[in-house]
Order: C-alpha cells, then sequence, then structure tokens
C-alpha cells in the first residue's frame, strides 16, 4: 500500500518544498562556476556531489519553527 499525504503548498511559498533547497544547493555547488568540457564531465559531477551530501545527510528538524504554517498544520512536524 502506497501512503500518500497530499499538503497545501502557497502559490509563492517554494520554500515550504524541501526540494527546492536541495536543487540550489545542487546547482550552487556542482554547476555554478564551473566549465564542464562536455555533458559526461558535467553528468560525472552531479552524481558526485549527491553522493557526498548523501553520505553526510542528517534529518531535518525545527524547520521553520517561528512560521506561521504552524499555526494551521501539523505537517512540518511529521516530516523527515
Amino acid at each position: 500500500m502506497n501512503a500518500v499525504e497530499l499538503v497545501f503548498l502557497p502559490t509563492y511559498g517554494s520554500w515550504l518544498n524541501w526540494i527546492e533547497a536541495d536543487f540550489a544547493a545542487l546547482r550552487y555547488f556542482a554547476l555554478n562556476g564551473t566549465d564542464h568540457r562536455s555533458h559526461d564531465e558535467q553528468n560525472v559531477a552531479i552524481p558526485a556531489y549527491v553522493r557526498r551530501r548523501n553520505a553526510r545527510a542528517q534529518p531535518k528538524v525545527n524547520f521553520a519553527v517561528g512560521s506561521p504554517i504552524r499555526t494551521w498544520t501539523d505537517y512540518p512536524f511529521k516530516a523527515a
């Protein structure tokens, strides 16, 4: 059985979607300021960054503690 939980995200609330922060970090650390000679070099750099980030991953806790979103939903408390 697949457990799916739908949550409301405001139109201009991309900061609530944690993948946005990961995409920004990927762009900053693996792509910005680089001069990859080929797609193959770039295709090596991106997984290397992802492996490094995953090896140092920690649970996200205390996300947006003072945010008003916590007054109307408990979703952020259950997030990993």
